[in-house]
């Protein structure tokens, strides 16, 4: 039998860019181990020893008052990494492998939260998208809604039957049934749809629509709905990537944070700052 899973999050945040993380996503994700991303993105032509050397002081006082205000929370489980990097999207996707964690969290401003959508479209990983959800659920009175859209009426029955078989598996893990509730939509735009829905809700949580980490997460749907939604998006890795499946370049540069190794030396290699 496998082990059980942390369900850790990775929450990037643009520390020197006003970026924060709103106090009602601080509470809401109080349960779940954490790993906080302060992160910087460099035009092509500024250095990554440039720009650490320059502000790296200030983003790490940044990211280590958003670190204590995760604690403050009740939090007991949240690391922090610093990266100055030239491309943020790879560097999520490589932390995320690294540190192991379950989940992205793309942020957006979150006045509220109260409820939250889940936009499913295939039973691949609906338990491991339930046992995540279970760990946000605890603690908060949360509300979750199974959100699927299918292409014309004669795929509405199959349509139900995945909601369905969504609401079981978050009911299984023991969540109240009267929390979790499910709506389907015939709509030939599902991303369109998923929008549209997310108005009525305060977090939308998204699966991964690739098979492999080097796809790129989040050059997909889900980085199209968290441009286009004002809630800030959970997406939820496959648990079938694994760190060794993957060939990621990289050229951030990392400050060490909670006694870390200062990892700039062997994360430069690569990249375009060492060119001879």
């Amino acid at each position: 039998m496998a082990a059980p899973r942390d369900h850790r999050v990775l929450i990037p945040v643009d520390v020197l860019g006003g970026e924060s993380v709103p106090a009602t996503v601080i509470e809401a994700f109080a349960s779940v181990p954490v790993v906080l991303l302060g992160y910087r993105e460099l035009p092509d032509q500024t250095g990554t020893d440039q720009a650490r050397d320059q502000y790296g002081a200030r983003a790490r006082a940044e990211l280590e008052e958003l670190h204590t205000a995760f604690e403050d929370a009740g939090c007991l489980d949240v690391t922090s990494r610093l990266v100055f990097t030239h491309d943020r999207l790879q560097t999520f996707e490589r932390i995320a492998v690294e540190a192991s964690c379950d989940a992205v969290l793309l942020l957006n401003p979150a006045p509220v939260l109260e409820s939250i959508l889940v936009a499913i479209r295939g039973e691949v990983n609906l338990e491991h998208i339930a046992q995540h959800l279970e760990t946000l659920l605890a603690g908060t009175d949360l509300t979750v809604t199974f959100f699927h859209v299918v292409d014309d009426e004669t795929d509405r029955e199959r349509g139900t039957e995945l909601l369905d078989t969504a609401v079981a598996a978050l009911a299984d893990t023991g969540v109240d049934r009267g929390r979790i509730d499910s709506s389907l939509v015939v709509d030939g735009s599902p991303t369109a749809a998923i929008l549209d829905a997310a108005r009525g809700h305060d977090l939308l949580v998204v699966g991964e629509s690739r098979p492999s980490i080097r796809r790129f997460i989040f050059r997909d749907r889900a980085k199209t709905l968290a441009k286009g939604t004002v809630d800030p998006v959970l997406v939820i890795r496959g648990e079938y990537l694994e760190a060794d499946d993957t060939e990621l370049t990289v050229d951030d540069t990392e400050l060490p944070i909670d006694g870390e190794t200062d990892k700039s030396t062997a994360d430069d290699a690569d990249g375009p700052d060492n060119e001879s």
